[in-house]
């Protein structure tokens, strides 16, 4: 019996795989259900389709129910996994009509960072009856491992193997008509001030100052102080509510939680010491959370201030160009000056002559003249206009002071043209210039969410996706772009890919810097004013910034 055991450990240890967000583990001695391979959530998924391996059926008489108890109970996980909400749906008897509402609320008051889920044995309770016990393995935010077990009760209906749901599912003393709930115990007295995300006051000379002081103007301190602690409780009907897991932090937080991350804006802040005039700009793709914003442009330059964007506006061009039937591998030209027909003639930086290249190949190296004369052959005003809209920008003057940039309709293929490559009547803030980063690399833009990570986020502009085939091509470039062109042996950590931009100011100074990117789930802008190039001010600045976290 203690062989037997030890060998049963052994292949629970072997079955197991963790995902990134929502995991599921099953282990199995006599009957086991399934085995799932799945990347973490952020990484490539592995080469090949995934796979579902179940045991053949036992051979059974044609009357017998399709399945089997384990195949729906896998099939109920393995999308459980995936919080596709339909799916399980699909699976259960006589689903409840807010079967979804009732997951979805269970996880917006639990705030678990992952779930891990552990699968026994399923047992068969009677010749169409079987239960399936599994253990719910939550980390939660602050307080640790929260572990329970429940089961999942299923039988035959209609020649067919079901899930008998109860709330029970989601935790074993939920009633129907019951469900989870957060509560958070009334604050002290006690001053408001910001905080990062995890309590930390901010760094000295962090060049967020401006903005937290607007932050604390706005009055956008929550309505009841600051958090304390909080507590999950079990609220059934016609009983008295149990708290089922709390958290109650050893220090007192000390005010208002940003979305600031406190290593992230340090290392923004330290990358621009001794930098006179420039900001960066970090955000979280997969959400629009503000991540640090160091400032040294004056008040709350970072998000207010416009500025023409340069070559860091063709990734917006380049989105229009792939989606009008250009790939990263289409030949294009990139000669050292390229004559509108009837019109004025655009040249390269320095009149550099690439000949013919592929678009990755111009869009690495910056060409002018590619994007000059791709956007006057396949693109109009409106299209580019359209594809600016879909990234956050707005047309026009009239919609004033903004969080991210602007253009006015293009007149002719002049400036149709200067337009394409971020000058003209191009304009954004270093924030806009994130977001787009931002939204190349998690397929989406998303808008910046407001600083105060606990205060009500009002109306925020709708998210838009990408098609996948032009957010799949716009990753292809920018890589392109550190690895062999403009940002290329620069000093930038591996993994980063971006887009340089040296953009002149209309005024006859100095041209301004940028450099865009994004690694990981981190998104960035640096722009130095009147800097001169991307690759000379503004590359290395990034790379300080990144190499520090």
């Amino acid at each position: 019996m203690r062989n037997r055991a030890l060998l049963a450990l052994v292949m629970v240890a072997a079955a197991i795989f963790v995902f990134g967000v929502a995991g599921l583990i099953v282990s199995g001695r006599q009957e086991p259900i399934a085995d799932f391979v799945a990347a973490p959530r952020g990484t490539p998924a592995p080469a090949g389709p995934q796979t579902l391996q179940l045991r053949p059926p036992e051979p059974s008489p044609v009357s017998s129910p399709e399945g089997s108890p384990g195949e729906t109970a896998a099939a109920y996980f393995q999308a459980w996994v995936k919080s596709d909400y339909d799916a399980m749906r699909d699976l259960v008897e006589d689903p409840p009509d807010d079967f979804a509402d009732q997951h979805r609320a269970f996880e917006d008051a639990a705030l678990s960072k992952s779930l891990r889920i552990t699968v026994g044995n399923f047992v068969r309770t009677g010749d169409e009856t079987a239960d399936v016990p599994f253990t719910q393995e939550r980390n939660e935010q602050e307080a640790g491992t929260w572990r329970f077990e429940s089961r999942l009760h299923l039988a035959v209906r209609d020649l067919t193997w079901k899930v008998l749901w109860t709330p029970a599912v989601l935790h074993p003393e939920i009633q129907p008509g019951g469900g989870l709930v957060r509560t958070e115990p009334e604050p002290g007295p006690g001053p408001l001030r910001p905080v990062t995300r995890g309590g930390r006051e901010f760094p000295q000379n962090s060049g967020a100052e401006a903005y937290l002081d607007n932050l604390m103007n706005q009055g956008v301190a929550p309505a009841t102080g600051v958090a304390v602690g909080w507590a999950l409780e079990i609220d059934n009907p016609g009983m008295p509510a149990k708290t089922v897991l709390s958290y109650k932090p050893e220090k007192r937080p000390v005010g208002v939680r940003t979305t600031i991350d406190y290593e992230v804006q340090a290392a923004a802040a330290r990358a621009l010491d001794g930098v006179q005039r420039a900001a960066i700009v970090a955000v979280r793709p997969s959400t629009g959370e503000v991540l640090a914003v160091a400032d040294r442009l004056g008040g709350l330059g970072a998000f207010e201030n416009k500025y023409p964007p340069g070559s860091t506006f063709k990734t917006i061009t380049a989105a229009a160009l792939l989606t009008n039937g250009l790939s990263p591998d289409s030949t294009v030209e990139c000669p050292a000056s390229y004559q509108i027909p009837f019109n004025r003639s655009i040249s390269n930086y320095q009149n550099e002559n690439h000949g013919a290249v592929t678009l990755r190949q111009a869009f690495a190296l910056s060409c002018n003249t590619t994007f000059a004369r791709l956007t006057v052959e396949r693109l109009n005003g409106d299209t580019l206009v359209d594809q600016a809209r879909a990234f956050g920008f707005v047309q026009g003057e009239s919609a004033g002071t903004s969080t991210c940039g602007s253009l006015q309709r293009p007149e002719n293929q002049d400036a149709l043209a200067e337009d394409s490559f971020g000058q003209g009547t191009v304009e954004a803030t270093p924030l806009c210039m994130a977001l787009v980063a931002a939204a190349v690399e998690s397929g989406e833009w998303r808008p910046a969410r407001p600083l105060a990570d606990e205060a009500p986020q009002g109306e925020l502009p709708q998210s838009v996706p990408l098609p996948s085939t032009v957010a799949e091509g716009l990753r292809s470039l920018m890589s392109a772009v550190t690895i062999d062109g403009t940002a290329a042996g620069a000093g930038l950590p591996q993994g980063v890919a971006g887009k340089t931009g040296t953009a002149e100011d209309g005024k006859g100074g100095q041209d301004h810097a940028w450099f865009i990117g994004y690694r990981g789930d981190l998104a960035f802008a640096v722009f130095v004013e009147h800097g001169g190039t991307g690759r000379g001010a503004a590359v290395p600045i990034a790379a300080r910034f990144l190499k520090a976290l």
